[in-house]
């Protein structure tokens, strides 16, 4: 016999939404790999969406320590997409850590479009890109909360 706590959390985590959440991960993580690397390699950012990437990647606010954000941001994809595969494969217990993860990555997320917005005066399209990859996590995992609660009240 199942647990019942993973008995109802399972209906929950099956489905279309953690392979949603790999994929988003990846994008995110390939945003992140490149901006790393165009830091290190000191190459422009080419910036054909919005103007400001320089101003933005070139900030005090864009590295700590001599990292740049992207790096750790990298490190944030790869371990969000890390328990975004392992609840695809069935352990539905890594779904929690994944729900932290897209929280605080969305929280970072919007201090640092306040960060372009207010203190910077420009925004990096690349950026953004990983702005709405974190949301998108964080709404994933919302989505799955909302429809075990959905599932859970259908079984009582």
């Amino acid at each position: 016999m199942m647990d019942p706590e993973i008995e109802e959390e399972a209906p929950a985590r099956k489905g279309w939404i953690p392979p949603a959440a790999v994929v988003v991960a990846i994008i995110g993580l390939a945003d992140s790999i490149y901006l790393t690397v165009h830091h290190f390699t000191t190459e422009p950012v080419p910036c054909s969406i919005v103007e400001g990437c320089e101003q933005v990647l070139n900030s005090q606010w864009a590295e700590i320590g001599g990292i740049p954000l992207a790096a750790f941001g990298a490190g944030a994809y790869f371990v969000a997409f890390s328990l975004a595969l392992l609840t695809a494969f069935g352990d539905s217990r890594m779904w929690k850590l994944f729900g932290i993860q897209a929280t605080l990555m969305a929280a970072f997320s919007a201090w640092l479009l306040y960060v372009q917005a207010a203190l910077i005066g420009a925004f990096c399209q690349f950026c953004l890109l990983s702005a709405i990859t974190s949301v998108l996590l964080f709404s994933l995992f919302l989505l799955s909360v909302f429809f075990g609660r959905r599932t859970n009240a259908k079984l009582t």
